[in-house]
């Protein structure tokens, strides 16, 4: 058949049968791309994205319509792309409609479907598959790609419910089932509880190539990987924005051709036959059962662990690089699981199990109540990208963390009118061992931690859909430690350096910078000034507790000033923080006590502290207020303001609180939070402390 004829035309029976012994070699190409943008990502990001990836890429495939590939776009920026760029949609359902290009399904919300509910990943994946058939036509898919390719085998039931029949997870997961990787160039089956679904593996050799070697070298490398008389398969998914928004990877994919080089090179091979990932499964076979051990691609494995367990693991991976037994090790030195990072950041450990218990209030519901708005909430808490950091930004993004804290806090105001909680819970949703204490009203809650310090993990404003105690706790990260490095690419090499390996700096980072907090950050954290160790004070909450109530008392342990008592109570649109001296306290003046308020203009132009009426500066200044008793902190993103109060004059001072991180463009500071703390209380002997914080949209 004459290359061209019938776009990814399947082999013919006789061309497809290993047995043959006239057959001469061949290979097929499964090429996938995944293309992905966070829930809550900036829409100048967004832009900047398609113009530089989503569009080329796209209007550059449809000028060859005999090269196939297999295509996924998450659910939510689907829906953005057809909102806002139609046209190039309109192109994409020309290319799925003459088969061209095969559409893969997942989760709609991009979430990580072993992280959540059962029903959620059959909800999610449903929800996806519908969109994509409404919008392009056709039936629903059958491939699903796998958030971070993070495999566990529980995940495969509901795969199968929501007419799934094949997945794409890295070649690393079958080394580590002891797999060789010889035999790796098509697809196994697996199966859980009787329910099977077949599995490709991903050629990482492939991955760390595309597109970063030059176009020649890895058409020569696939060919390379033929054999006589069986039509094994080169296989490729992975994300498609390292053709274009990856560094350097624009000038060097599109300008400089990378792509349309590939692409005609493999339609010039003679031994390279490029197809859908279906059209190789519906004319092959499986290579056998398989059962892969729950992990990720080999990186996530690095990335969830502790800097300490992240070390020594590095330390593992470059002895055995050393004594040139990689190869043969890489398997059995296999790091941590994605869940990990529930167990790594407070942080991301608190924002998924409110999740969770949201996802059960839902799903409580009458059928009729779980509204497709209700739903699309749910689904958008769910996104992976906010849990989690790796290379990309992550959950150090504070916009991506407040898109999902949006979601979640505009369900649950909605769940409330219609199946209504008390003001007030105790219980452990966090998994600490500890009680949290839950108090809300109609335009507030606050969740005070269960033990230690008293102080709040989340307070939140149903009006403005924001949570501002949603900060992050600097930690030690193994990353660190590649800061001194310099950045470098083999001279013998003509093409990228990969961004895994890339040392570059976007801000100016020194040692002050790289501060690891003790303690984790939150609102109310009372600290004594004359104290030889900068440790908070502890508490333990009042054994009574009453649903009905809008306050919630906890009793101070620490030594010499235990009996204090710490009482939260919830007014119309504030918060207010009593302290009341215990016996042994003579006065509360010896007290600090520090907030990290997180503002969505972080220390844009859009934020800044104000006092009677003047403008002070911005959230990113250093600022010592002496003798005073009110701050206000108005912001414009948001469209509301802050002012804490003090029932006395006292010394306010603030800080912008910022963590480093990495990125695919390199290192970078982060506001994270506004760090305020209150002190030098001009408090009389045996009186109240009040502190007020109102919140107001503007």
């Amino acid at each position: 058949m004459k290359r061209g004829a019938l776009c990814g035309a399947l082999l013919t029976d006789s061309e497809s049968q290993t047995s043959n012994p006239a057959m001469s070699k061949k290979i097929a190409l499964l090429l996938g791309v995944h293309a992905h943008q966070p829930v809550g990502n900036f829409p100048a990001v967004m832009e900047d994205a398609h113009h530089r990836c989503y569009r080329p890429f796209l209007h550059l495939l449809a000028q060859f319509p005999e090269f196939p590939c297999s295509v996924h776009f998450s659910g939510w920026l689907l829906d953005y792309l057809i909102e806002h760029h139609r046209d190039d949609m309109e192109l994409l359902k020309t290319m799925v409609v003459r088969g061209q290009v095969e559409l893969f399904t997942a989760g709609y919300a991009e979430p990580v479907l072993a992280a959540i509910p059962e029903v959620d990943r059959v909800g999610q994946i449903r929800f996806l598959s519908e969109r994509i058939q409404e919008f392009f036509g056709g039936d629903l898919p059958r491939g699903s790609w796998l958030t971070e390719r993070v495999w566990e085998s529980s995940v495969v039931p509901s795969l199968r419910q929501s007419g799934v029949r094949y997945v794409t997870v890295d070649d690393y997961h079958f080394l580590c089932a002891g797999q060789d990787s010889a035999t790796l160039q098509g697809y196994f089956t697996t199966e859980e509880g009787g329910e099977p679904l077949d599995i490709f593996p991903i050629a990482e050799s492939l991955r760390y190539k595309i597109p970063f070697t030059p176009a020649s070298e890895v058409v020569s490398y696939i060919e390379s990987l033929a054999k006589e008389n069986k039509l094994d398969a080169g296989i490729y998914f992975d994300d498609i924005e390292k053709f274009g928004i990856w560094p350097e990877t624009y000038e060097w994919v599109y300008e400089k051709g990378w792509l349309e080089q590939f692409i005609r090179g493999v339609l010039s091979s003679d031994i390279i036959s490029p197809m859908t990932f279906a059209q190789y499964h519906a004319q092959s076979h499986t290579r056998g059962p398989v059962y892969l051990p729950t992990t990720s691609y080999i990186e996530m494995n690095e990335w969830t662990l502790p800097a300490s367990a992240a070390r020594r693991f590095s330390a593992m991976v470059e002895r055995s690089r050393w004594e040139n037994r990689y190869t043969e090790d890489r398997p059995f030195i296999r790091g941590g699981i994605w869940r990990n990072f529930m167990m790594r950041y407070p942080e991301a450990n608190h924002l998924h199990k409110r999740m969770l218990g949201l996802s059960q209030r839902f799903h409580a519901l009458d059928v009729a109540a779980q509204t497709a708005e209700r739903r699309r909430l749910l689904y958008e808490s769910q996104a992976n990208d906010a849990y989690w950091h790796g290379l990309f930004g992550g959950l150090y993004l504070p916009h991506l963390r407040r898109a999902l804290y949006a979601a979640l806090i505009e369900l649950e105001r909605d769940l409330d009118t219609i199946a209504p909680r008390p003001p007030q819970e105790r219980r452990d949703f966090n998994l600490d061992g500890y009680d949290e204490t839950l108090i809300h009203n109609e335009l507030l809650q606050v969740i005070v931690a269960g033990s230690g310090p008293a102080h709040v993990l989340e307070l939140d404003s149903y009006q403005l859909r924001q949570n501002f105690a949603d900060t992050l706790t600097r930690q030690a990260e193994h990353y660190h430690d590649k800061m001194t490095q310099q950045p470098t690419l083999p001279q013998e090499s003509s093409g990228l350096a990969n961004p895994h390996d890339r040392v570059a700096f976007k801000d100016v980072i020194g040692p002050e910078d790289m501060t690891v907090d003790s303690v984790r950050r939150a609102l109310f954290t009372d600290y004594v000034t004359a104290a030889p160790i900068h440790a908070p004070l502890e508490y333990v909450p009042e054994s009574a507790m009453s649903d009905t109530s809008l306050t919630a008392s906890f009793h101070c342990q620490t030594l010499n000033w235990a009996g204090m008592i710490k009482s939260f109570s919830l007014l119309s649109q504030a918060l207010l923080v009593t302290y009341t001296p215990g016996p042994t306290t003579s006065s509360l003046n010896g007290l600090a006590v520090e907030l990290n308020l997180v503002m969505p203009s972080c220390d844009g132009p859009a934020g800044r502290f104000e006092n009677n009426g003047k403008i002070l500066g911005g959230f990113g200044d250093v600022l010592t207020l002496e003798s005073v008793s009110q701050l206000m902190l108005r912001d414009e993103v948001l469209r509301g303001q802050v002012t804490l109060g003090c029932n006395v004059s006292c010394r306010i001072q603030t800080r912008p609180c910022y963590s480093v991180s990495q990125s695919e463009a390199g290192f970078e500071k982060i506001l994270q939070s506004v760090t305020v703390t209150l002190d030098a209380f001009a408090v009389n002997e045996q009186e109240p402390l009040i502190l007020s914080l109102a919140i107001i949209p503007l």
